[in-house]
């Protein structure tokens, strides 16, 4: 079934107050102003940089008509709930039943504190991908593969901490950028310098051998994806024990390591880039048992020794809405 989403800029859990009625009619009203192709209104209430992901209000337009193409009409609000959605942020999550498709549908609106909509997702509601992993201890002993402070967007063994949850293969997936001040960038949200992540170092996580390493695939401009090559600029390592490490997204022409290199804990493997089916700068990265994705199954990624909102952690997997570092 194919997925459906505008680019979002929406983030996972964290620990803001509730605004919960604010935010539940903001949803509904934008919910109800794009079902009924008020899509200046929509545009209007969009960031600046939200609008980019869209390109124009023509590009609103034809998400408009891609939704009722794919999946009708909306016909029965099955819930609401309004979620944590990252430093600064709140989201309005309805459920709902449509004509032209038997899943039920997932609409996702994201908010600032003005209100103003800064991600949104639409798509069939997923379900976890069946593991038989969920107990696995990681042979291999890593290391967060970042310096300094990172926040963990996507990260957790839930659907609600982790989109990823719903992919056999990337099952127990993390991915991480910078945060400083609520914000993910500065200056102008449509270059790629202005994000805090872009051209840092990515490490290894991990000691072992390159298997695989692309590095000329080009880096997307903010609104633009590449859903083709969808861990774009990457690098996967074999730690042994069928154990494989993907580490994607990086910038073109900063992967340092070629197949068959050997690594260590904290060799520089490339720089963090926005190549591939990726919104905005950030680092994907996750572990499985082959070295092709399409056929891989997930392994829980446990790392040692970092901090998790300024606790030590002695051993354990990221979640999301978590700052994390070595």
């Amino acid at each position: 079934m194919r997925l459906l989403a505008a680019i979002a800029f929406t983030l996972a859990a964290s620990v803001l107050p509730a605004l919960a009625a604010d935010t539940q009619s903001a949803g509904r009203e934008q919910s109800e102003a794009l079902l009924a192709g008020n899509f200046e209104g929509v545009w209007e209430d969009m960031t600046p940089q939200m609008q980019q992901a869209f390109g124009t209000i023509e590009g609103l337009k034809s998400f408009g008509a891609a939704l009722e193409r794919d999946f009708g009409t909306e016909v029965e609000v099955v819930s609401e709930a309004v979620q944590p959605g990252g430093p600064g942020v709140e989201l309005y999550v309805r459920t709902s039943k449509w004509s032209a498709i038997e899943a039920p549908i997932l609409m996702q609106w994201a908010f600032d504190t003005q209100f103003k909509i800064v991600g949104f997702l639409v798509q069939p509601v997923a379900t976890l991908a069946d593991s038989r992993f969920l107990e696995y201890q990681t042979k291999a002993e890593l290391q967060l593969p970042v310096t300094g402070e990172w926040f963990v967007v996507w990260g957790g063994r839930t659907l609600e901490q982790n989109y990823h949850a719903a992919d056999r293969a990337q099952r127990f997936a993390t991915d991480m950028l910078i945060f400083r001040d609520g914000v993910t960038h500065s200056g102008d949200a449509g270059k790629l310098e202005s994000y805090y992540c872009w051209d840092q170092p990515i490490l290894s996580p991990g000691a072992g051998t390159v298997v695989t390493a692309v590095n000329d695939l080009p880096d997307n401009q903010i609104g633009e994806t590449d859903p083709r090559n969808p861990a774009g600029n990457h690098v996967v390592i074999d730690l042994g024990n069928s154990e494989f490490a993907f580490l994607g997204h990086m910038r073109q022409g900063s992967v340092a390591v070629a197949a068959g290199d050997t690594v260590a804990v904290g060799d520089e493997l490339g720089r963090c880039g926005n190549s591939g089916n990726t919104s905005e700068p950030h680092l994907h990265m996750h572990l499985q048992t082959t070295t092709d994705l399409a056929t891989g199954e997930g392994l829980p990624a446990q790392f040692i020794g970092y901090f998790a909102d300024g606790v030590v952690v002695a051993r354990g997997e990221p979640q999301a809405g978590q700052f994390v570092s070595r």
